[in-house]
């Protein structure tokens, strides 16, 4: 019987690799597994914004318009994961700093929802195009082994000082969107991946991470986070073939503006990784525009070309979009899907690029800061 498993398994593999474009890929699951893993599912949001807007005067109102603990309303929403980013010494901000970010655990802790954290290892943003190494740790930049000892004790020290607390995350991320080589020199040129580097530091972080939960007795779990399903192909193949593979969870950023892969297809990439890596996998970014109003001066960065064929841009648009998304997902053999910053509502805060909020058509609140239908999506269809 298992060989006839494996047989079956490898044949839905080579036929949903053989789909066309635009067909749906049938799972290969039963629907006894599909509905245990809805069950097990972690439906979450990325909070990192919500200390700096509270700061700068935002409120939150639940559904029936009154005003509440913004952590207060995920959870009663039911979403059970929180996730916050961390840079490593920000010149240009207090926020998303190691001070802010034991802020945001603590509420999320308070709440008994469950945290990952994701380490940038920059000063700023780190994403698909951008890996800037940490201003402190320039001067090693080329020094694998010595960058790497940084990663393993800034992310063990970072792990420890949160024991201390009581705020130990539940889930790490090593890297936030590591598409290209981790932990560049700004005023270089990088044509092409150094696998061999780009393993040790990898392999350096992720070691931290396990060591810790070692050294507290405490079980953490461990992802590695890609921008989109079509580089999560190519890079968790490279990544296995160089030695990088003692972590738990595949992330992955999942905006169909910027995607090959439609909805129907995805479910076919997430069959591929999770089978082939023997890994559970996340989409740990997501987000649809509710509107294309603009509540303020910052541009939106969701615009119409955000739009899925077959969902509106509209309150229940949004709703819908979660809905199916997460269907994809769990037909892939997926465990969870990630709202990114939900409430990033306009305030009188400022980015470097405008007053507001580039997000504010894109929450899961509307223009007057209150619920909508998008927020329910975390009680599950």
């Amino acid at each position: 019987m298992k060989l006839l498993s494996k047989l079956i398994i490898l044949l839905s593999l080579l036929l949903a690799n053989c789909q066309s474009s635009e067909e749906e890929v049938s799972p290969i699951i039963s629907p006894e597994e599909e509905e245990q893993m809805a069950q097990d599912f972690y439906r979450g949001a990325d909070l990192s914004y919500v200390n700096e807007l509270e700061d700068c005067g935002a409120n939150y109102y639940n559904e029936f318009g009154v005003a509440q603990d913004p952590f207060e309303i995920f959870k009663n929403a039911q979403a059970n994961l929180v996730r916050v980013r961390l840079w490593h010494n920000p010149d240009w901000t207090t926020y998303s700093t190691y001070e802010d970010v034991k802020r945001t655990i603590a509420r999320a802790k308070a709440l008994a929802i469950p945290i990952l954290l994701d380490f940038h290892y920059s000063d700023d943003w780190a994403d698909p195009g951008k890996q800037r190494v940490p201003l402190a740790w320039l001067p090693v930049v080329d020094e694998t082994t010595v960058l790497g000892d940084s990663v393993y004790n800034y992310t063990f020290k970072i792990l420890a000082q949160l024991n201390e607390e009581g705020l130990l995350p539940e889930f790490v991320q090593v890297g936030n969107e590591i598409n290209i080589e981790i932990l560049q020199d700004p005023d270089r040129e990088y044509e092409s991946i150094d696998w061999t580097r780009n393993a040790v530091l990898i392999n350096r972080g992720l070691q931290a991470v396990r060591d810790a939960a070692s050294r507290f007795d405490e079980r953490i779990e461990s992802f590695l986070h890609i921008a989109q399903p079509e580089h999560a192909l190519w890079w968790f193949e490279e990544a296995a073939q160089h030695g990088i593979t003692d972590f738990e969870w595949i992330g992955i950023s999942y905006y169909p503006k910027w995607s090959e892969y439609s909805l129907n297809q995805l479910p076919s990439a997430i069959q591929t990784l999770t089978q082939t890596y023997g890994k559970r996998l996340m989409i740990v970014e997501t987000a649809y525009p509710y509107t294309l109003e603009n509540a303020d001066t910052a541009n939106n960065i969701l615009g119409e070309d955000a739009a899925v064929p077959g969902f509106t841009i509209s309150p229940q648009g949004q709703y819908d979009y979660l809905i199916e998304l997460e269907q994809k997902i769990i037909e892939g053999g997926g465990s969870g899907l990630l709202y990114w910053e939900p409430a990033w509502v306009s305030s009188l805060c400022s980015t470097r690029w405008g007053q507001g909020s580039h997000w504010d058509n894109a929450t899961l609140f509307n223009q007057n800061n209150q619920v909508i239908k998008g927020m329910e999506y975390f009680k599950g269809s």
